[in-house]
């Protein structure tokens, strides 16, 4: 990584804490199962794990009138997404989001509905997630 790809990085991560540092929770499925009959018949629930990513900016979306759900934007920074992958043994931060149950934020949980990544000098410094209710 470049001296310019790690400034980004830094800077990126900054302005998120500048702006509001909030912190949510990627839900994902846990893997091992106990090696007993009940679990092998699918009578034992696996679990979840959730993966925390601070700084976070979290804003609310305008909804459609045609229902209640709640949309919200969550901008997590690339530094702490490229953590996670690395982390969680994904072979990417599109196969970590995909892999994922929702996100969690303040006791509620969200859906991933949409992810879309900001780029500088082929480097990922930003991930925007909308997520609903």
């Amino acid at each position: 990584m470049g001296v310019s790809g790690t400034a980004v990085l830094r800077a990126a991560e900054a302005m998120l804490r500048a702006l509001g540092g909030d912190e949510v929770s990627l839900v994902l499925p846990l893997v091992a199962m106990p090696n007993d009959p009940s679990a092998q018949l699918g009578l034992v629930d696996p679990g979840v794990q959730e993966v925390k990513f601070c700084p976070v900016v979290v804003r609310n979306l305008p909804t459609s009138n045609s229902g209640p759900r709640r949309r919200m934007e969550f901008l997590l920074s690339g530094s702490a997404v490229s953590a996670a992958v690395v982390a969680q043994n994904a072979a990417s931060a599109q196969a970590l989001f995909d892999s994922a149950l929702g996100l969690s934020h303040c006791g509620n949980l969200f859906h991933i509905e949409g992810i879309t990544t900001e780029y500088f000098a082929g480097m990922a410094y930003l991930y925007r997630l909308v997520g609903v209710e």
